[in-house]
This record gives C-alpha cells, structure tokens and sequence, in this order.
C-alpha cells in the first residue's frame, strides 16, 4: 500500500539533499505546512510539465517527485511565509486526486537507491567542477555541504548547480544508480564543449 502525500508541483526539480526556498500564501499550502509541522513530515515536490504552478486548470507534472521536508521558515517582509527545504526520498507518484481544498494529494511509493560509493579517482574533474561551482556567491546560501562524500551528493550537487533543464533534472531524478547518474551528467557536459 502506497503512502498518501500532499503534492506540490513546481516548474523545477527538488534533488536528494539539495535545498529549495518557497513562498507560500495560499490557504491549501499554509494549511499543508501547517499539517507537515503538527505531523512531522514532508510533502512531495513534482516537477510541473504543464499547466500553472497555482494548480488551477490541467496540470500535467512528472512521476517522480523528491520529498521535501522544511528544515527553515520565517515571515517575509513582503507578508508571506517563506519556508526553506531539503529533499530527502524519491518518489514515484501514484494515483493523484485533487482534495476539497483544492490540494493535489497523492499515493506515492519511495524507491530504493542503489549501493553508493565514494567518489573515485574518475570523478576528480567532477570533484573540480563541483568546488569550483561552490565558489561562486550564488552558491553560499544554498545549504549545499562543503563536501562530497559519495558518488550519489556528487551527482546531485552538480545536477543542482549547473544549468540543467527541467527534462534533464527529472531524468536524473529517474535513474536509480549514483555511478550512472554520473555518468549522465558527464555525458552531458561533454556534448556541451563540443
């Protein structure tokens, strides 16, 4: 049996131990935080393929999501509440219904991660890249960990961090192995020099 959870969909992808910082001011996303705090769980971030991000008419958003759980909140000076959080699980999405309050709700099963590695001596131009992202002033707010210790936070850091699409991050998002998520990323970045 699939676990229930409250789906927000957005026009980008929450990534495993990546953090994301949102406004909320609609009633049904206050009250879903609200329920996250009193409960002390997530809810499922899902990347947006179409439709608007206020949920209102058709909405077509990918499979899988990433489990966001709020690790930071405060009011904003603009009046809205503003909370910051960090991915956790993936999640392929189920059967989705939308509740009397308008809240996207949906079955979701975790998957599993394949066996994680340290990096290895082939991922040193990946390391390099990654460190030399984490140089930029962008990047010293984004809660990213000073170190990868694991060919999976690699692969997502760098997911993260540079210019990929939508399409791109939500087919990291799909592949199960840390090694081949790397892969594709390196893949990628090749295509991108020639």
């Amino acid at each position: 049996m699939s676990d229930q959870f409250a789906l927000f969909p957005l026009k980008t992808v929450l990534l495993p131990s990546c953090v994301m910082d949102l406004q909320i001011f609609e009633a049904r996303y206050l009250d879903m935080v609200s329920r996250c705090f009193k409960q002390d769980q997530g809810f499922v971030v899902v990347g947006l393929e179409s439709g608007p991000e206020t949920g209102s008419g058709n909405l077509k958003f990918n499979s899988l999501g990433c489990e966001a759980r709020i690790i930071d909140w405060q009011q904003q000076d603009n009046g809205l509440l503003g909370i910051r959080v960090q991915g956790h699980r993936r999640a392929r999405i189920l059967d989705v219904e939308v509740a009397s309050d308008g809240l996207v709700v949906g079955g979701v099963d975790w998957l599993e991660e394949s066996l994680d590695m340290p990096p290895t001596d082939e991922h040193a131009d990946m390391l390099a890249l990654r460190d030399s992202l984490l140089q930029h002033p962008m990047a010293a707010g984004l809660g990213l960990s000073p170190v990868a210790h694991s060919q999976q936070a690699l692969a997502y850091q760098l997911a993260y961090l540079l210019p990929f699409s939508i399409d791109q991050k939500a087919a990291l998002l799909a592949i199960d192995s840390p090694a081949a998520r790397l892969e594709q990323i390196i893949d990628w970045l090749q295509a991108l020099q020639s």
